[in-house]
């Protein structure tokens, strides 16, 4: 990340931090604040920020992803025999633990070191989960979660939007549509999550072409370090394609039911914060 990226960062961060400041510190039980945004827009970073900030204010914090509660390789491969072969890959509803995330976020408030509260990490680079002997391990209550992902808030689509392929893997892949209802219909069960959110900020991208930008950005920084299962870019181009749909429809749709939405430029740069 660059010195102006860095800045920016802290920045943010401290300034979403003073925004929800009173509701944190008022809160009887962990303030659960969702962190929402598209591939590449930095929400992993700026978590970690936040976390840094919020603890130097004496806030004990957790970051949670939503990315470490996809179900594993071998679970994905059940999916994607009995229901569509499109679900082998991870990320869209329903690709998701969501079951696992609510016992953890019950069970935080309780966290000691007699109760430890474990959840899961997701290698991405090995498409599957890391040993449950090498899960984080919370011993103590926090007073701030951050739960960030890209799919964070989303409501599903209206059937009449799902008619209509949005590229050539829907129309190619899932031309009678299974995929993308069964993603849709699977969202719907996600919304108890959201509901549970004291407040969902939302990072803005401009449009789908700059996020397919940036994730594509991200993953060549993985092929020059050899990261395994790094993608090149015909395999980010269909990577990207699942997600493409749901993306859309997000850009549209999340910034009315933010608390907060960042608004960012094609160069990342923040120009607009709206609170509501």
């Amino acid at each position: 990340m660059s010195t102006d990226a860095s800045t920016q960062n802290s920045t943010l961060a401290g300034h979403l931090l003073d925004q929800y400041a009173g509701r944190i510190a008022r809160a009887r039980r962990p303030y659960l604040l969702g962190l929402s945004g598209l591939q590449g827009s930095g929400k992993s970073t700026l978590a970690r920020e936040m976390k840094a900030q919020a603890e130097a204010r004496g806030w004990p914090t957790e970051v949670l992803s939503l990315d470490d509660f996809y179900y594993s390789r071998s679970e994905r491969e059940v999916l994607a025999h009995q229901i569509h072969p499109l679900l082998r890959t991870r990320g869209v509803p329903g690709t998701h633990e969501i079951e696992l995330l609510l016992s953890v976020l019950a069970a935080l408030p309780q966290a000691s070191d007699k109760l430890p509260v474990s959840y899961p990490r997701f290698d991405k680079g090995r498409d599957t989960r890391v040993p449950p002997s090498k899960w984080p391990r919370v011993t103590r209550p926090p007073k701030l979660v951050i739960l960030e992902g890209w799919a964070m808030g989303i409501r599903p689509q209206t059937q009449a939007a799902l008619e209509a392929p949005v590229n050539s893997l829907e129309r190619e892949e899932d031309p009678e549509g299974t995929w993308r209802h069964w993603v849709n219909k699977q969202l719907r069960g996600y919304q108890p999550l959201w509901r549970k959110l004291d407040a969902l900020i939302v990072l803005q991208a401009p449009n789908w072409e700059v996020v397919r930008k940036w994730r594509s950005e991200q993953e060549e920084e993985l092929l020059a370090r050899h990261a395994p299962l790094a993608m090149d870019a015909s395999a980010m181009v269909r990577f990207l394609a699942h997600f493409e749909r749901l993306s859309r429809h997000a850009l549209a749709t999340l910034p009315e039911l933010a608390d907060t939405s960042v608004e960012y430029d094609h160069h990342r740069h923040v120009i607009a914060l709206n609170h509501s």
